[in-house]
């Protein structure tokens, strides 16, 4: 059984869809639910599923291990990160090589970077009059945005959409394709033979 850790800092309605997905699932389990925020409504959405939660402090997460500890003790296999805002520091992103997911609102390379998050995204792409957006579902490194990608899945835009409708767009496509992509990655033997679409 692999055991996953989700890193969220809001509502959490991606957690919510991977915590479904996988409930009662034969090889992956979520263990844990990690916010910065201590008022966070996915801390409840969790608990209410049953998952076991943990709020982090700036100081525990950059200053210390004892976020890892807590990790090795749940024996965390991965670490998902589904609309958490802080970077990864360097010690987690060392001990989870490679297991460290972010899904990202928008086609990258383009629109990422610090401060590219939610509806900052969306009004960028707004801006731009781009076509089409998406998402991106990328392995975390010690840089916003910078990790190899492992999915993508685009959506095509009308002239007419506001920048809301562009978020509403990339959120369905979120909640559709994180967790089968999350389940697909850690179930494979050879992660480098993902396709760009596993469903």
């Amino acid at each position: 059984m692999k055991k996953i850790a989700i890193f969220a800092s809001g509502t959490g309605s991606n957690a919510r869809k991977i915590i479904e997905y996988f409930t009662n699932h034969q090889n992956i389990k979520v263990a844990l639910v990690v916010s910065n925020r201590k008022t966070a409504p996915v801390l409840r959405m969790a608990s209410e599923n049953g998952v076991d939660t943990l709020v982090i402090t700036r100081q525990s997460f950059y200053h210390s291990k004892s976020v890892l500890d807590v990790l090795d003790s749940y024996r965390i296999d991965a670490i998902i990160l589904a609309g958490f805002l802080w970077l990864i520091p360097p010690y987690l992103v060392k001990n989870f090589p490679g297991r460290i997911l972010n899904i990202h609102p928008a086609l990258l390379p383009k629109y990422g970077g610090k401060g590219m998050y939610g509806s900052h995204v969306h009004q960028a792409v707004k801006a731009a009059n781009e076509q089409e957006s998406g998402i991106t579902i990328h392995i975390v490194d010690e840089e916003y945005d910078k990790g190899r990608i492992i999915f993508q899945k685009s959506c095509p835009l009308e002239p007419s959409d506001s920048a809301e409708a562009i978020g509403k767009k990339v959120l369905q496509l979120e909640h559709r394709y994180f967790a089968p992509v999350i389940e697909e990655y850690l179930n494979i033997e050879n992660q480098n033979n993902l396709k760009d679409e596993v469903i």
